[in-house]
């Protein structure tokens, strides 16, 4: 079958890489089951795969992806997650198991004709997504939707700031929270990224690091140390800071003296569980939210597809079709 796999690792030259073409097709063992790919798509993570972040040498070739949508063995439209981790370690939560891992670290991932998961993590694909769109979830919304909806303790009405407008999990972050009625802000460096957030649904955009025309409730965090001592500052007493990534950084200064007399809290927050993620499938299906696309290209162009997010060239998500 056709695959996108890790060959080898390069911190400055990822792309590098890469390699495309035929792979041996999956064989389940007990308790898994194979999809046919109809759709996949791109994240961060598999840029820091081919860098040797999180991904050992002795593992390679490793077929990259965490995210897609397909037909399981049954005919059935269905969504993967990508948490591979038992669920009664930690009260039904694969995230919070130790041993946990993402398709694509110790496991084959889905950039390929076929992908073998364990079959719970199956979950139907509402009729009213495409495979594309849904093929966009199982990552960046899913870990937008649990910063959101279970690790800030806000609700509808209450303002929450994204930084840097752009990202796939800030995209989410803002197309989530307008549907939920929060009042959502966002930064970025870019004009033209403040612009899209604002056509997303963001009430305000302002440029990285601007003073805020008031505190927030909470900042959604997955820029890390280039904009920590903004989401800091931006914070009301008491409020909170979900930090769900840190591509710019992870040791910032932590400003200590901010966090105790203010009172405020940081929540760290990874990925979601499968039970979340077919409650995200819901909540997109019923409030007519849909992932934004950047651009769809064949799995065959995955090179491009690669080139453009880690230049930056992406708003939203790069999907791969089969």
């Amino acid at each position: 079958m056709f695959a996108v796999t890790a060959a080898r690792f390069d911190a400055d030259n990822p792309i590098s890489g890469l390699e495309l073409g035929d792979h041996a097709e999956p064989v389940p063992p007990d308790g898994w089951t194979t999809v046919t790919v109809r759709a996949a798509s791109l994240n961060h993570h598999d840029v820091w795969s081919l860098r040797g972040v999180g991904l050992s040498a002795d593992r390679l070739p490793m077929i990259l992806g965490c995210d897609a949508a397909g037909v399981d063995e049954d005919g059935n439209e269905v969504v993967v997650h990508a948490v591979i981790g038992d669920p009664t370690v930690a009260g039904g939560d694969e995230t919070l198991d130790p041993s946990r891992s993402l398709l694509s670290e110790r496991y084959d991932g889905t950039f390929a004709e076929q992908v073998a998961v364990p079959r719970r993590n199956l979950v139907r694909k509402p009729a009213a997504l495409s495979f594309e769109e849904a093929a966009c979830l199982p990552t960046a919304y899913l870990t937008a939707f649990r910063m959101l909806f279970d690790r800030a303790p806000v609700g509808p009405g209450s303002t929450v700031l994204v930084q840097g407008a752009g990202g796939g999990v800030a995209t989410a972050l803002i197309l989530l929270g307008r549907a939920a009625g929060y009042r959502m802000w966002a930064t970025s460096r870019s004009e033209a990224k403040r612009a899209r957030a604002l056509e997303l649904g963001a009430d305000q955009v302002f440029e990285s690091g601007a003073r805020l025309p008031e505190r927030v409730d909470a900042v959604m965090e997955t820029v890390g140390q280039a904009t920590w001592a903004h989401s800091l500052r931006a914070l009301r007493p008491g409020g909170t800071i979900v930090v769900s990534g840190a591509t710019s950084g992870p040791v910032p200064p932590a400003d200590l003296n901010r966090v105790f007399f203010l009172q405020l809290s940081v929540v760290g927050s990874t990925m979601g569980s499968r039970d979340e993620l077919a409650r995200l499938l819901t909540f997109c299906s019923q409030t007519g939210t849909r992932p934004v696309i950047d651009r769809t290209m064949p799995l065959s162009q995955a090179v491009q597809g690669f080139t453009a997010l880690i230049d930056g060239e992406v708003f939203g998500k790069v999907v791969f079709t089969l």
